[in-house]
């Protein structure tokens, strides 16, 4: 029994410890901004809702 409570508490440590590296390793903040340079255009929207087109 005691064996199992041991592989239990390294199985959580291991679990918190992946967790904060995951949230640390993901590169937040260091994303680049988003940019759009050309011209947008929506070509194929339509110019009424999906909901309207049903009635």
């Amino acid at each position: 029994m005691e064996l199992i409570g041991i592989a239990l508490i390294v199985l959580i440590l291991a679990a918190v410890a992946a967790t904060l590296r995951s949230l640390t390793k993901d590169g937040l903040g260091h994303n680049p901004p988003v940019r759009s340079e050309e011209y947008w255009m929506g070509h194929d929207l339509p110019s009424t809702s999906y909901n309207l087109r049903i009635f």
